[in-house]
C-alpha cells in the first residue's frame, strides 16, 4: 500500500499519468524560483548596499537567512504536507512565496528586506519537499523518474547559478527591488496552472503533528546556523558559543525523539543507511560549495574588475552550463558505473575547482576564474543528482517527503552555511590583509569590514588615499580567496573519501521500499 491518493479517478494509475511531464514543469517552475532567491541577491548587493546602507553583519543576514529559515522549517514542512496534502502545501506556500516577494521589493530598510527574506524562507520550505515528493509519487518508473530527478536536479542548480544572471540583467535595468518584483508573476501563472493540474497526495498515517519536535528541529537548525556563522566569523563570545551548543543539543533531542517515536517527523535511522548518509553529506557539500563561490566571485567580478551587475552574472554562466550537464549525464552514468562512481566524481570536481583557484597565482583572471565555475558547476550537477536519486529511493512513496526534506534541508543550508562560513572566513582573512596599512586619511574601519565597505570609502576619499586603498582591498580580497579555496578544497575532500567509503561499489538505486 502506498498510501498515495491521486486527484484523478482511481483507474488511472499515478506512474502512467498523460500529464506527469506536465506535473514536472509546474513543479520545475517554482523551484527555479527558489533556488534562484538562494543566489539572486548576490549581484544586487552592490546596488542594495548604495540605496538601504546596510551594514556588514546585515548584509550577511541579508544574503544568507534565506536559506537558514528555509533549511530549518523542511522537516516540519514535509511532514505537515504528508499529513494534510502535498499540494495543499505546495500552493500555499508558493502563495506566500508571492506575497513575501512584494515586502521584500517594497522594502526601504535593512530590517524589512531581512523579514521579507524571512517570509521568502517560509514560503520557500512549503515548496520544496512538496517538489521531490510529488516527482516520487507521480514517477513510478525507475528509469522514468531518474529522468524526471534528473531534471529536477539540473533546475534546482542551474537556478542556484542563474541567479547571479538573471539577478545582474534585472538589477542594472530596473534596480535591486527587481530581483524580487520578477517572482510575483511567475508565481501567479505556476499557482493558476498548479490548482487543475496536481495530483494531491498524503501518507496513510493519521497521527497527531509532533509539535514539540518541530519546534526542536527549526529553533535547532537556526541556532546552529547562528553559531556556526559567528564562530567561523571569529566571535568566541560566550553568547555565540552558547547558542551553537544550544543548536546542537537541541537537535540531539529531536533526533532522540524521532528514534521514540511511531510517526517521527523525520525517520533518524535512515541515516544508519551508508548511501543514504553520504547522499545527504554530498547535497549539502556540494551546494556549500556553489553556494559561497557564487557569493564570492560575483563580488569578485564587480568590486575587483569593476563589472557591471549584468555583465558579472553573465560572467557566471559556465557554472549554469556545466551544471544542467551534469544533471542530465548523471542517470546515464549511474545505470552504468552505480552510484560511487558519479558521487566520488562529482565531489572530486569540486576539489579540483577549488584547487585551481587557490593554486593559480594572485591576482586572479577571469578565465581561471571561468573554469573553476565549470568544475563546480559540473560536480554540482552529477553529485546532486545521483545524491537526490538514493534519497528518494531509499524511502516508501508514503514517506518520499522525509526524503524530499533531507535533500532540500541539506540543499539550503549547503547554500546558507556556505556563505555563512567561508563567507565568515573570507571576510575575517580580508580584515586581516588590510589591518595595519597605511591607509591614512580613509575611515579605515569601513573599509576593513568588506570589499563592499572600501569601495565606499575609495569613492568618497578620493584622490590618492582613495586608490591606494581600493588598490589594497582589491589585493587583500584576492588573497582571501586564495584562503577560502583552500579551506573549500579540504572540506569537500574529506567528505570525498567518506562518501566512497560509504557507499558500495557498484551500488545502484531502486524503486525503493
Amino acid at each position: 500500500m502506498t498510501g498515495a491518493r491521486p486527484r484523478r479517478a482511481a483507474g488511472s494509475a499515478p506512474g502512467k499519468r498523460a500529464d506527469r511531464w506536465a506535473v514536472l514543469a509546474v513543479l520545475c517552475a517554482s523551484l527555479l524560483l527558489v533556488a534562484m532567491d538562494a543566489t539572486i541577491l548576490n549581484v544586487a548587493l552592490p546596488s542594495l548596499v548604495d540605496h538601504l546602507r546596510p551594514g556588514p553583519l546585515a548584509q550577511l543576514w541579508i544574503i544568507d537567512i534565506y536559506g537558514l529559515v528555509l533549511g530549518g522549517l523542511l522537516v516540519t514542512s514535509a511532514a505537515i504536507g504528508d499529513r494534510f496534502g502535498r499540494k495543499r502545501l505546495f500552493l500555499t506556500g508558493f502563495v506566500l512565496f508571492g506575497l513575501a516577494s512584494v515586502v521584500a521589493a517594497t522594502a526601504d530598510s535593512s530590517w524589512q528586506l531581512i523579514l521579507g527574506r524571512v517570509l521568502l524562507g517560509f514560503g520557500g520550505a512549503m515548496v520544496m519537499p512538496s517538489t521531490l515528493s510529488l516527482i516520487r509519487a507521480v514517477f513510478t518508473d525507475d528509469r522514468e523518474r531518474a529522468l524526471a530527478i534528473g531534471v529536477w536536479a539540473a533546475v534546482a542548480g542551474a537556478g542556484a547559478c542563474l541567479g547571479p544572471l538573471i539577478g545582474g540583467f534585472l538589477v542594472e535595468r530596473y534596480g535591486w527591488s527587481a530581483a524580487f518584483w520578477v517572482n510575483v508573476p511567475i508565481v501567479v501563472v505556476t499557482v493558476a496552472a498548479g490548482l487543475p493540474l496536481l495530483p494531491e497526495y498524503r501518507a496513510p498515517q493519521q497521527g497527531r503533528l509532533d509539535r514539540l519536535g518541530a519546534l526542536l528541529s527549526v529553533v535547532g537548525v537556526v541556532a546552529l546556523a547562528w553559531g556556526v556563522k559567528h564562530v567561523a566569523k571569529g566571535s568566541f563570545a560566550p553568547a555565540d558559543v552558547g547558542v551553537l551548543l544550544l543548536g546542537v543539543l537541541l537537535l540531539a533531542l529531536f533526533a532522540r525523539r524521532q528514534l521514540a517515536s511511531r510517526d517521527p517527523l523525520l525517520d533518524v535511522r535512515l541515516f544508519r543507511n551508508g548511501p543514504f548518509l553520504a547522499a545527504a553529506l554530498a547535497t549539502l557539500l556540494a551546494m556549500l560549495a556553489i553556494g559561497a563561490a557564487l557569493f564570492l566571485i560575483s563580488l569578485w567580478l564587480q568590486y575587483v574588475h569593476g563589472y557591471s551587475p549584468s555583465q558579472a552574472g553573465l560572467r557566471t554562466l559556465p557554472s549554469a552550463a556545466a551544471m544542467l550537464a551534469g544533471s542530465l549525464a548523471s542517470p546515464w552514468i549511474m545505470h552504468r558505473a552505480g552510484v560511487r562512481t558519479v558521487l566520488a566524481t562529482g565531489l572530486g570536481a569540486l576539489v579540483a575547482g577549488f584547487l585551481l583557484l587557490a593554486l593559480t597565482p594572485v591576482p586572479n583572471e577571469y578565465p581561471v576564474v571561468a573554469g573553476v565555475l565549470a568544475l563546480l558547476g559540473l560536480g554540482d550537477g552529477l553529485a546532486m543528482t545521483a545524491a537526490a536519486a538514493v534519497l528518494v529511493s531509499a524511502v516508501p512513496p508514503h514517506r518520499a517527503g522525509q526524503a524530499g526534506a533531507v535533500s532540500e534541508t541539506a540543499y539550503e543550508l549547503g547554500v546558507g552555511l556556505g556563505v555563512a562560513l567561508l563567507g565568515s572566513i573570507h571576510g575575517a582573512v580580508f580584515t586581516g590583509h588590510m589591518t595595519g596599512l597605511p591607509l591614512g586619511g580613509a575611515d579605515l574601519d569601513e573599509a576593513r569590514g568588506s570589499v563592499g565597505g572600501a569601495a565606499d570609502v575609495a569613492r568618497r576619499t578620493g584622490g590618492e588615499t582613495g586608490r591606494r586603498v581600493l588598490e589594497a582591498a582589491r589585493a587583500a580580497f584576492d588573497d582571501a580567496l586564495t584562503t577560502t579555496a583552500y579551506v573549500s578544497a579540504g572540506i569537500v575532500a574529506a567528505v570525498t573519501v567518506l562518501t566512497v567509503w560509504l557507499v558500495p561499489r557498484g551500488f545502484k538505486v531502486t524503486g525503493g521500499h
